[in-house]
């Protein structure tokens, strides 16, 4: 299991375009994604899951992967959260 802690530095936080493009990234593999904030946590690979959570501009996040391709989710879906996030 891996996980990659981040700050969230775009103004409007996690919202739909992002959190779109997020999961149809995490959707490439076959490995549970999880995204957790203040002892929540949703799927990456649903939406709602993202959406729920309210994700605003400064908040720490954690995004774990566990599973056969964790490593390359892990360096697919990183790079995508520092690159839009």
């Amino acid at each position: 299991m891996k996980e990659f802690t981040y700050t969230i530095t775009d103004p409007e936080g996690i919202h739909a375009r992002p959190a779109g493009e997020l999961v149809k990234a995490a959707k490439e593999f076959s490995c549970k994604i999880t995204l957790s904030k203040d002892g929540k946590s949703g799927d990456c690979k649903k939406i709602f899951g993202l959406m729920g959570l309210g994700v605003k501009k400064g908040n720490e996040v954690v995004f774990a992967f566990d599973g056969e391709d964790e490593e390359a989710a892990y360096e697919k879906v990183t790079a995508f959260i520092q690159e839009n996030l």
